[in-house]
């Protein structure tokens, strides 16, 4: 059972969670010990596509051998509906054990049961598939002219584009696939409860993830139980960023194990399983068009977005597709409007939410736009934005793709960034750099970013003694809510943080919530704690008798973070290599509860934004085989790739919630990646406007540079 946290009086407004940390006494998801248990190991697909004609299990050795199980012992279960965000055009049921065809590399065919780990996946390496191979259609088809049908679509139209333009930006960019790398893969161990009464029993389960509410909901539904039979426990997590936070067939699979053999079993994902099956994020091809008329004024954006989906859908599957749409054009007004996009499916690992989902995409087509209308316009990009950002006194304010802007400074965000950066001295030094042969470049980037909506829960209790206990329906993941809960609570009864304790990712000590994605935990989180703590001091204070305990929930409409991220990149001409020198970011994260922990958020979402616009990057062959699935292939980012960040912040509060709070976890994907590809763009604008995608390889930097060598020979 998770176990609440506490502080001391004298650190209450430090991370709480720290000590046990960092003295090895968490309980993540593999450290969870069930006396008895039994260990799974997965068959897996070894084709992107094909069919399956028989599973040969017979010479499997038998010595501590449970049981294989296939679709036929366990009869066939289909993965929960998604979130109907966007129209699904077309739809099937997707087996949690494959049946009759194989549809990606590491798809779940047989569940291995054993005593030991070890001999469980020694096991599942035995079992013979007998396939045949069909044609695979990977991400490399996902093309206008030759795609199949998409699965799902989104369109936003406003205004006349205009016939003329002055001066018109084009840009086509390819985003490969990342994977969110969490240092913990993911595990899943389930305990199953025997009573006299089938209708009595129980289970009991294990799951890593950031929506325990939904994940117990979808295993309820999978095991034919009410919620009130299932308890699901999210220990601590190492890592989420987004792919956690929908079931996947395995963990479904853990728990149906447990309910058909009444037993206790575990799995651990290894890392190259996370590599092939687990949740992927990103995968996109965007083309942009943004007309200018001679003063500078946007008059006009055009987008065709095509989304990259795998297999089958995750719940938030649809999400990146439509936060890219209908963010753009971001920061900025313009006169008209046309986004079209499309997510197709392909025969490959499934593609969810990944830190920012979609944001990164829209700042990245947008800010990729602005700085080489800029060059064309023969305007500095600074002043071009100036132009064409939405004024703070029009807050808030109805964007042309349909959505409301409840606040920010835009403009005074950049000014900010430009003076802590020095921009007129930048300037002037690298034209300096640039006169002695230098190869240096300054990249800007604007970004919004919707922080999520919707309900949340919270169940706040008063004791006699002044102790207080705070149940929240979002749980963590690393980013410090038991401190910040507590710290909201704290303040808003008058009382020692020391005095409060935090339950989180319990359903059976939690109320049902919504979770913790979307940016969305403090803002409308802790807004719920607040509203259930202002209740709970009015009955106390109207002479309730103890203990005084309140359930609430808060709901909001979306509150919109922004940033400004300035980077200085330099070239070296002879191999490519890039080097960052400098970042700057100026952060609008509305009212923050902890300074220490929102720069946290900060640091790791640059880290993780610098390294898929640097280095990650996941490659399918064109038999879908993925290729890059070892820490081999695949880079991400060490301390020594990390710059100095210079982080400054602006705090305009949001009208949405009781906080005024907006959320900061997301904003390094978003902002960082496109403030780095507009550097390197910068920095070889000398050739012309060049074509550069993720990641930025010096590979990639070099053959760029290539045509200034042919030319002096």
């Amino acid at each position: 059972m998770t176990q609440p946290s506490h502080s001391s009086p004298e650190h209450s407004f430090t991370r709480r969670e720290d000590d046990a940390l960092l003295r090895g006494k968490g309980c993540f998801g593999q450290d969870v010990a069930l006396p008895g248990g039994w260990h799974i190991a997965f068959v897996r697909s070894p084709h992107a596509h094909a069919k399956l004609r028989r599973i040969d299990s017979e010479a499997v050795p038998l010595q501590g051998l449970v049981a294989v199980l296939t679709a036929e012992d366990l009869a066939e279960h289909a993965m929960p509906p998604i979130n109907p965000l966007l129209p699904l055009l077309h739809q099937e049921n997707f087996s949690l054990l494959a049946t009759h065809t194989l549809t990606y590399v590491g798809q779940p065919v047989a569940v291995v049961v054993a005593l030991t780990r070890a001999l469980a996946q020694a096991a599942a390496a035995q079992v013979v598939l007998h396939c045949q191979a069909l044609p695979a259609r990977t991400d490399h088809h996902i093309q206008p002219d030759s795609a199949p049908p998409p699965t799902t679509r989104t369109v936003h139209r406003h205004g006349v584009l205009p016939q003329h333009s002055a001066h018109v930006a084009q840009v086509h960019l390819v985003s490969p696939r990342v994977t969110a790398m969490a240092m913990e893969p993911r595990a899943c161990s389930a305990q199953w409860h025997e009573h006299d009464e089938e209708e009595k029993s129980s289970i009991t389960i294990w799951l890593g993830s950031q929506t325990p509410s939904r994940a117990r909901a979808d295993m309820a539904q999978v095991l034919g139980l009410p919620h009130s039979q299932v308890r699901l426990i999210s220990p601590d997590v190492g890592g989420a960023f987004g792919a956690k936070a929908s079931v996947s067939p395995e963990d479904l699979l853990v728990a149906l194990t447990a309910q058909c053999l009444r037993a206790t079993v575990s799995w651990t994902a290894t890392r190259s399983e996370e590599f092939a099956a687990g949740m992927q994020g990103r995968g996109s091809t965007m083309q942009g068009r943004l007309q200018l008329d001679d003063q500078g004024h946007f008059t006009g954006l055009t987008a065709d977005l095509q989304f990259a989906l795998g297999a089958w859908l995750p719940f938030s599957a649809v999400v990146p597709l439509r936060n890219a749409a209908r963010i753009l054009p971001g920061p900025y007004r313009t006169m008209a409007l046309e986004v079209t996009g499309h997510a197709t499916q392909a025969h490959a690992a499934p593609v969810n939410i990944y830190r920012g989902a979609g944001r990164p995409e829209a700042a990245l087509l947008m800010e990729t736009l602005v700085e080489q209308a800029a060059r064309l316009a023969g305007m500095d990009p600074v002043a071009l934005r100036l132009k064409n950002l939405i004024a703070a006194d029009q807050m808030p304010y109805a964007t042309a793709s349909g959505e409301v802007l409840d606040s920010g400074n835009f403009a005074a965000l950049l000014r900010q960034a430009c003076d802590k950066f020095g921009y007129d001295r930048e300037r002037q030094q690298q034209a300096e750099r640039r006169a002695r042969g230098e190869w240096v470049g300054i990249g800007l980037a604007l970004y919004v970013e919707p922080c999520g909506q919707g309900f949340e829960s919270a169940r706040v209790t008063l004791q006699a003694d002044g102790r207080v206990t705070v149940a929240s329906g979002a749980p963590a993941q690393g980013q410090g809510h038991a401190t910040t809960f507590a710290h909201i609570a704290a303040e808003a009864l008058g009382c020692d943080a020391s005095l409060v304790t935090v339950w989180m990712g319990d359903t059976d000590h939690c109320p049902n919530g919504t979770g913790a994605l979307a940016s969305r935990s403090t803002a409308i989180g802790g807004s719920a704690i607040l509203q259930a703590c202002r209740t709970a001091l009015a009955l106390r204070e109207g002479g309730a008798p103890y203990p005084i305990v309140v359930d609430d929930t808060f709901t909001s409409d979306e509150a919109w973070s922004s940033g400004c991220v300035i980077a200085r990149m330099a070239i070296d001409p002879d191999t490519g290599h890039p080097t960052i020198e400098r970042l700057v970011w100026a952060d609008d994260a509305g009212h923050i509860v902890n300074p220490t922990l929102a720069h946290g958020q900060l640091i790791g979402g640059a880290a993780q934004g610098l390294g898929q616009a640097m280095m990650e990057r996941l490659v399918y062959d064109r038999q879908g085989q993925l290729i890059t699935g070892s820490l081999m292939d695949y880079a991400v980012p060490r301390a020594d790739d990390m710059p100095a960040i210079e982080i400054t912040s602006l705090h305009t509060p949001s009208p949405n919630n009781l906080l005024g709070a907006k959320g900061v976890g997301e904003a390094g994907c978003i902002g960082v990646p496109a403030a780095l590809m507009n550097a390197a763009r910068d920095a070889l604008s000398p050739l012309g406007e060049c074509d550069l995608n993720f990641p930025l390889t010096s590979e990639q930097l070099w053959r760029v540079m290539q045509p200034r060598f042919d030319k002096d020979l």
